[in-house]
């Protein structure tokens, strides 16, 4: 398995789609970093709800970490509490 993947975040924004992607990625890497392109808004606020939306809707195993125009996602094996 290896250590990190890399997806870009475009105009659409997270859709079913997106998240399908990152659950495949998923499938063989243990974290995911996740670029915010200009289309999708460069705004913090913007940034905090993809940060908040993207594990949400991968489920409770997912951890997420911004730091500038990136999103770092993380998978745990155990539940995340």
């Amino acid at each position: 398995m290896t250590r990190q993947s890399h997806v870009q975040l475009g105009k659409n924004g997270v859709t079913e789609n997106f998240i399908n992607t990152l659950q495949d990625h998923f499938r063989k890497h243990d974290s995911v970093k996740v670029s915010i392109l200009k289309g999708a808004g460069r705004d913090r606020e913007k940034i905090r709800e993809f940060t908040e939306e993207i594990p949400k809707r991968l489920g409770r195993n997912y951890v997420a970490k911004t730091i500038g125009f990136t999103i770092f996602l993380k998978k745990w094996r155990k539940p995340v509490r």
